[in-house]
């Protein structure tokens, strides 16, 4: 399958390349300079509105069951919320997939050639570089390695894309984990968490990137007034994640994982014993991940780890009665019941979980004002010869050195995190079922903010 992928990447790039970043290369060529930061800031801003789109089709194809059609949906047992749950990610891929067959149709009534100016034309009174007459391959591959060496020896350029690669490790990181971390941290289903990210986050990167745009036109910043602006809305959105720090709450209650069978509070990486007095008569095994919610509000890994006798009722409304292990939380005597599913409700995360979302939208926000600034300072650094190389070479570096490792350092940074994890049904481990969340938050707010955060953190 991953063959698959790597494919359709390949083809998306190579679709890419004529928009980024020979596209941008084209306007800052054709436009009058007032001009070109606010039409490099709307091309930058649409490319944002796509993942938009994306994240909202994946909020959709989350709801749906993966092998919907397939199966009787009433057999089903378990909900999107479930950390079980799959949903239809191979129907966001037709979709796409179409509609992008669909808007490649207008390409194909484009002209042979674009109109270009005469060699060194005054376009509406600015003097601009016009590229001489295309050279044959041998010569452009002679050409090449002297052009790399004199770009990547201007300071200017070479720092700004060694902080962009920072950067874009972040946001990838980001970009990637941010609706997992919602979804695990903050007790929401994955098709909700999707749906925020579409919905709200990028929106508000969009919104920055064009008004960074419409600033630089407005008030006509020269390249040193769009470096400090570029710096200046950095480090204010840095020391707004730092707030990220204070958004945390606490552990699901999971017996023998996070809390003891009586209920008592157990340290994260500390796991108890998941066979207790209640339930060692019952031969459990303690690999199942089938989770029930009792009457008491703690999570149990099984009905047979709960110490449930009876059950009623089929698929999602199966209720376990008798559940002697909640009597052991102090719950008391009686019908002791539990239902399916992990306990959701944790009342200090429903407090919190607004406030992160709005110190995310602000951060993204501010720090996305000096995206558009920031690049037309990398356009303006480099000889008008070399921008085409300048961006090409640019979004290349970015992509191998932040869009490849960022999601793997990243997730394997989270699977540290990991207190409970699945087991395949041939053998071997699994899906993580349940995070240790105060070290989740720990290690993805250092990540992003470069700064140490626990004692105990590892990195």
């Amino acid at each position: 399958m991953w063959i698959y992928v790597f494919l359709g990447n390949v083809l998306r790039g190579i679709g890419e390349t004529p928009v980024q970043p020979l596209g941008i290369s084209y306007i800052d060529d054709h436009a009058r300079p007032d001009n070109a930061a606010f039409y490099i800031g709307c091309v930058q801003t649409v490319s944002i509105i796509g993942p938009i789109f994306g994240y909202l089709l994946g909020s959709l194809c989350a709801k749906i069951y993966v092998d919907i059609g397939f199966v009787d949906m009433e057999s089903i047992s378990i909900t999107p919320s479930d950390a079980r749950w799959v949903g239809a990610w191979w129907l966001g891929y037709l979709i796409a997939g179409a509609i992008t067959l669909i808007s490649a149709i207008p390409f194909w009534f484009l002209p042979k050639a674009l109109s270009v100016p005469g060699s060194h034309h005054s376009i509406h009174g600015e003097h601009k570089y016009v590229p001489e007459e295309p050279a044959n391959f041998p010569e452009m591959a002679k050409e090449f390695l002297p052009s790399l060496k004199n770009l990547l020896g201007n300071p200017v350029y070479f720092l700004y894309l060694c902080v962009t690669i920072i950067q874009f490790n972040s946001l990838i990181g980001m970009v990637t984990y941010k609706p997992k971390y919602i979804e695990e941290h903050y007790g929401q289903s994955a098709s909700k968490a999707n749906f925020l990210m579409g919905a709200i986050n990028i929106p508000a990167v969009a919104l920055g990137m064009f008004l960074g745009g419409v600033v630089m036109k407005k008030f006509k910043l020269s390249i040193m007034g769009a470096a400090k602006f570029a710096f200046g809305t950095s480090l204010l959105g840095y020391f707004l994640s730092l707030f990220f720090f204070a958004m945390g709450c606490e552990n699901s209650k999971v017996a023998g994982i996070t809390v003891s069978y009586k209920g008592a509070d157990v340290l994260a990486h500390q796991e108890a014993s998941q066979v207790t007095d209640c339930n060692k008569n019952c031969l459990c095994s303690g690999k199942d991940w089938d989770p029930v919610c009792g009457e008491n509000g703690i999570t149990y890994i099984s009905p047979c780890l709960a110490g449930c006798r009876v059950s009623t009722g089929s698929g999602k409304n199966t209720v376990f009665d008798q559940c002697q292990c909640l009597s052991a939380a102090g719950w008391g005597p009686g019908n002791l019941t539990a239902t399916v599913g992990h306990c959701r409700h944790r009342g200090g995360c429903d407090r919190v979980f607004p406030y992160f979302l709005a110190l995310s939208v602000i951060s993204s926000f501010v720090i996305s004002l000096g995206g558009t600034p920031g690049y037309m300072l990398l356009i303006r650094c480099i000889k008008p010869e070399l921008k085409s190389l300048a961006l090409g070479f640019h979004t290349l570096t970015t992509r191998t050195l932040a869009g490849i490792p960022a999601p793997i350092y990243f997730g394997a940074i989270i699977d540290t995190t990991c207190l409970k994890w699945g087991r395949k049904r041939c053998g071997g481990k699994g899906a993580c079922r349940i995070y240790d969340t105060t070290a989740y938050r720990c290690m993805c707010s250092a990540v992003r903010t470069r700064t140490r955060c626990c004692p105990h953190d590892p990195i």
